[in-house]
């Protein structure tokens, strides 16, 4: 099996040099043979496609037949795996990441090769840029990082098995998520760097290029939530986000990628950033590859990476080459990306693109900085100094909250200059009803004068809540208009207002799912935790809640054996009636890897009228003296508003997706011709 899989790869390798070097040749040769060597090259990069399947398919295989002969299915798979973790095998381990890594673009690149007739030339440089970036990972899964080496001995009866923090039911979907993100960038990149090359006229590779931005985009954003919720759900330290490097590899990308889908409009509607748009996208595509570099390089230790490797070596040369062709196009063609027009006022919807993008990439350099600062310190004084939340915090904090507030003021200003009658008139219902929120607030308990974080949580409510409020001014303003006109109600009248401009009032939907995610943030400095050993009876007072212990008890599986404890949950102080649930904190220990993992139980609970919170406990490990478990507990608020504005957001790019509806033409009558009187006696 192993020599199936190996010769897949290798065909996959001829396959993808002979579609890049045709490719190159097609495109600089002038003879009567370009076409058909370009076709043969265009071939060759879908054939690349399936010969990458054969080899992905190969491993699952091995996986699922237990074939420990494969070094890789060794390590990463064991017999009483179950079936969904054996298929994650795929993307479990260094070497079959990389593999699923060059799955994924050969799908991306196959999507491509297959809609070339759009424009021929645009593609057939974009194809081989894609190709070119295939060849490098297929030399690196042949030469460098082989899925298919073979054990070299007697066989062992049993694999090692999967890592315990990879055996959680989202781990079989955030991995793809996100690589389908990390690998998509490569498509715009493409587009991008094929407009340069070509000095492409004309805005359609903004167009061609939008459209795959933002499938990537989602995909990315779904991959950094769900990495998100497997954090809270399984390490069992009661956080989400702990700007560990590789959280931050995700999130640099996400933010200059979302930065692009911004910026974007200003060169399809008035022809200016095009320099900007361009090193956009450049350092997008770099940000991923370099999130690839940290994980695999063992460079910056993290709890996410893979083990260190020479690989990395790999990546920073093909990254040192990147931006070597980047920089090389760019000087040679720059003249091509001269804007068209000018900034003409502050107060415009050109000035909040250009602060939006400011600001996302003052949070990406940040992110960058605090990521690499404990290497940079290494080499320059010879001393590791890392950084912690605090200093993300101090950056991200302050630029979260400007963001916010370009968010809800973006959509309310006109192209080129709005005047001070026109500001007054669409922010009035929503700095009302968000003033209003500030009152509710203050009324139910909040006082943000206590510390700066409660300040900090306050401002991002209200900030958030008038986020919501324009987006809702927003669907309601032009679904009056549209009513008005057609006499049909209020929420048809929406609804066709958003077939209209799928694109904008989608990115509205974005935004109201992004104050979403930020109401659940900001409830972060009102986050309680205590923790108590429990023998049978005993109580864990936490806020309103009293945990008493019923039981506590242990479990033997073929995979793996596991304690838990029985926690009923009861209003403080009314321990009389029945408990308003039970919980069951669990910790495993999985007998081939032997490896232990945390299983938290999470339950969310209206702590008054406005406000939703999560009882956490964690099951933290026996007192071996006493013989008594040890549960920590957490009251977290507002949590459950990021899964949920997770859920808006991907609705939203969905709905943006969608082509606009076609304008309604009537028919005209046909031309009956006059007939004069008396013709015809």
């Amino acid at each position: 099996m192993s020599e199936i899989g190996s010769f897949s790869l290798l065909l996959a390798l001829a396959l993808s040099a002979y579609s890049l070097l045709a490719g190159i040749a097609a495109l600089t040769y002038v003879g009567p043979q370009a076409e058909r060597l370009g076709e043969t090259a265009r071939r060759a990069g879908i054939a690349t496609f399936a010969a990458v399947l054969m080899a992905a398919l190969v491993l699952v295989t091995a996986a699922f037949s237990d074939d420990f002969s494969i070094a890789y299915i060794f390590h990463h798979s064991n017999r009483d795996l179950s079936a969904p973790y054996k298929f994650a095998t795929l993307w479990s381990g260094q070497e079959g990441s990389l593999l699923f890594w060059s799955l994924l673009l050969a799908g991306y690149g196959l999507v491509l090769r297959l809609r070339h007739k759009t424009d021929q030339r645009l593609f057939a440089y974009a194809s081989v840029i894609i190709a070119a970036v295939q060849l490098f990972f297929l030399l690196l899964l042949n030469f460098a990082a082989h899925p298919f080496a073979v054990v070299e001995g007697q066989l062992a009866a049993d694999g090692n098995g999967l890592n315990p923090l990879l055996q959680y039911p989202e781990m079989v979907i955030h991995p793809p998520m996100l690589y389908l993100g990390y690998v998509g960038f490569t498509v715009p990149f493409a587009f991008a760097l094929s407009a340069l090359i070509m000095r492409y006229p004309g805005e359609k590779w903004i167009h061609i290029t939008r459209r795959w931005t933002m499938v990537t985009w989602g995909f990315l954003t779904i991959g950094i939530f769900l990495g998100a919720h497997w954090a809270y759900s399984v390490l069992g330290w009661g956080g989400y986000w702990g700007w560990d490097p590789v959280e931050n590899a995700s999130l640099m990308p996400w933010l200059t990628g979302t930065a692009f889908l911004h910026s974007v409009m200003m060169q399809e509607k008035r022809g200016m950033l095009k320099i900007w748009n361009m090193w956009l996208i450049f350092t997008t595509f770099m940000l991923c590859i370099l999130g690839t570099l940290l994980t695999r390089s063992g460079i910056i230790s993290s709890v996410h990476a893979f083990a260190q490797s020479s690989i990395g070596s790999w990546f920073a040369w093909f990254l040192a080459f990147t931006l070597a062709v980047c920089v090389g196009f760019f000087v040679v063609n720059k003249r091509h990306l001269e804007s068209e027009h000018r900034l003409e006022s502050l107060v415009s919807r050109e000035s909040s693109f250009v602060f939006n993008n400011l600001l996302f990439v003052l949070a990406c350099f940040t992110v960058l900085w605090g990521t690499w600062f404990p290497k940079l310190s290494e080499w320059v004084e010879n001393t590791k100094v890392t950084v912690g939340p605090p200093f993300y915090n101090s950056v991200a904090v302050p630029v979260a909250l400007l963001l916010l507030l370009l968010t809800a003021v973006g959509p309310l200003l006109a192209w080129r200059k709005t005047s001070l009658e026109s500001l007054k008139r669409n922010f009035l219902w929503p700095s009302l009803g968000a003033f209003a929120v500030g009152v509710v607030m203050i009324v139910f308990g909040v006082r943000p004068w206590g510390q700066i974080s409660y300040f900090y949580s306050f401002v991002a409510a209200l900030l958030a809540a008038l986020v919501i409020f324009t987006v809702l001014s927003e669907f309601v303003r032009g679904g009056r208009v549209i009513a008005g006109h057609t006499g049909q109600n209020l929420w048809l009248s929406m609804v066709q207002l958003w077939h209209r401009n799928t694109r904008r009032y989608g990115g509205y939907v974005v935004h109201f799912g992004v104050a979403l995610v930020m109401i659940g943030i900001l409830g972060t400095p009102f986050n309680q935790e205590a923790e108590k050993e429990l023998g049978y009876g005993d109580k864990l007072n936490i806020g309103k809640y009293t945990l008493v212990c019923r039981s506590y008890t242990q479990d033997d599986k073929p995979n793996y054996s596991s304690e838990w404890a029985v926690i009923d949950v009861y209003q403080r102080d009314q321990l009389a009636g029945a408990p308003l649930e039970t919980m069951y904190p669990e910790r495993r220990f999985y007998k081939a890897s032997q490896q232990s993992q945390t299983l938290p139980q999470i339950r969310p609970h209206f702590t008054n009228p406005l406000v939703v919170t999560d009882l956490y406990l964690v099951y933290e490990g026996i007192n071996q003296d006493t013989g008594r478990p040890i549960i920590k507990a957490h009251l977290n608020p507002m949590v459950s508003s990021i899964w949920l504005g997770l859920l808006v957001m991907i609705f939203g790019t969905v709905i943006a997706l969608v082509p606009n509806a076609s304008a309604v033409r009537a028919i005209a009558p046909a031309r009956v011709e006059a007939v004069p009187l008396g013709a015809g006696d």
